[in-house]
């Protein structure tokens, strides 16, 4: 039987202050939206990554972890716009003040709490760690509390994890998107907003486009969303949420370009040749 033709669509994306910043205008009419309605689907990244790993619970757009590409190139695509990608933006790995695992090579067997297996910390952490670290995974916002408490010897924190840290009694061990910035001389690349591959071409581009020109609307405008970036983060500080945004968002949100298509497709590449992403992955990128 034929499929139904679409009478709108559902849009993931997280609840952190880069998202709701940059789709804040989108939401809210503030920019032309794409002719189909959409409905807003808000949760964890890693929940985000799980759903699009399970077909029947997939979005048809959603926010994904670069990491969780390797999985779904099949069934997704990556959009122009949207993208957290940048430099200095990395996940941390932290311990406690007193540990002796001071340095990534020093996590050798070590516990080590991280974000969910899809996400782009976690790869990260493969690439760049020894190999017999015991990963435990849990919710991106338990990592810092589990270390602190000794129930993991170290974490990869994320999100306002890079700002918050301190005052929870840890200290850094490694910064994880510096060592790719070293190591391949890329922006870092995060999440991104992806599209599956069955809708209508011009409804994507419809959508990225009205995407690019909220996060525009966004940067130009920033106290605009300040209510909404609040109400969704979780009792974050407004100081914290603007340390966010401004870390996270920036001009390869609005339009990925070159450099950015490159360092997806390396860390991709990279996530290959480790053994942690599946080699038969195809391009994540939509025919030009």
């Amino acid at each position: 039987m034929p499929t139904a033709p679409l009478t709108r669509f559902d849009l993931g994306f997280s609840s952190c202050p880069n998202d709701t910043f940059m789709f804040h205008a989108l939401v809210h009419g503030l920019v032309p939206a794409p002719d189909l309605p959409f409905h807003c689907v808000i949760e964890d990244i890693e929940a985000l990554n799980e759903r699009a790993r399970r077909p029947a619970d997939a979005l048809p757009v959603t926010k994904l972890s670069v990491s969780v590409l390797g999985h779904v190139t099949d069934r997704y695509s990556v959009l122009a716009s949207g993208a957290a990608l940048g430099h200095g933006c990395g996940p941390l790995v932290v311990t406690r003040s007193e540990s002796t695992r001071d340095r990534l090579d020093s996590l050798a067997g070590a516990r080590v709490a991280v974000p969910g297996l899809n996400t782009t910390a976690y790869l990260l952490l493969r690439l760049f760690a020894p190999a017999s670290v015991q990963v435990v995974p849990m919710r991106f916002d338990a990592i810092m509390g589990a270390v602190a408490s000794e129930h993991v010897d170290a974490g990869v924190v994320i999100h306002e994890g890079r700002f918050t840290y301190a005052d929870a009694g840890l200290e850094l061990v490694a910064d994880l998107g510096q060592h790719w910035e070293q190591d391949t001389g890329y922006p870092l690349p995060l999440g991104v907003i992806c599209a599956d591959r069955r809708l209508d071409p011009g409804l994507v581009r419809d959508f990225e486009h009205a995407l690019s020109a909220s996060i525009a609307y966004a940067r130009c405008h920033p106290a605009a969303s300040r209510s909404y970036v609040a109400s969704l983060a979780q009792e974050l500080s407004a100081s914290v949420c603007e340390r966010h945004i401004a870390l996270y968002v920036n001009a390869f949100s609005e339009e990925l370009g070159s450099t950015g298509r490159a360092a997806v497709d390396c860390l991709l590449a990279r996530g290959r040749e480790a053994g942690v992403l599946p080699a038969s992955a195809g391009s994540p990128w939509r025919p030009m």
